[in-house]
């Protein structure tokens, strides 16, 4: 593994942060359900984790702006836009993943 200064290893970690958060605004129609079951995070689990990064700061941000970061808008509008009803198949695969990852 390459050893990168702190600074240079933080430009890329935010660059690639960046990228992620760009892909998974282009692709709405992905949904964070599907993100869960293949990958055992989602939108939401990467909001959470920005928010545990400003805490552990000591920043304010507040879990809406948070995931208002993430989703590119308020996520009672993005649910309204793009969130499909979720199918009792993905429910399932959900809850699984959901006690294999402790959420």
């Amino acid at each position: 593994m390459t050893d990168f200064d702190q600074d240079t290893r933080t430009k890329l970690e935010a660059a690639a942060f960046r990228r992620l958060v760009s892909h998974l605004r282009t692709h709405t129609d992905v949904q964070n359900i599907d993100l869960m079951n293949l990958a055992g995070f989602c939108r939401n689990c990467l909001s959470n984790w920005y928010k545990d990064a400003a805490d552990d700061a000591g920043l304010a941000l507040s879990k809406d702006d948070a995931r208002e970061i993430v989703y590119g808008m308020p996520y009672s509008e993005w649910k309204a836009r793009y969130q499909s009803e979720s199918s009792p198949e993905q429910a399932e695969a959900y809850e699984r993943v959901r006690a294999r990852e402790g959420h």
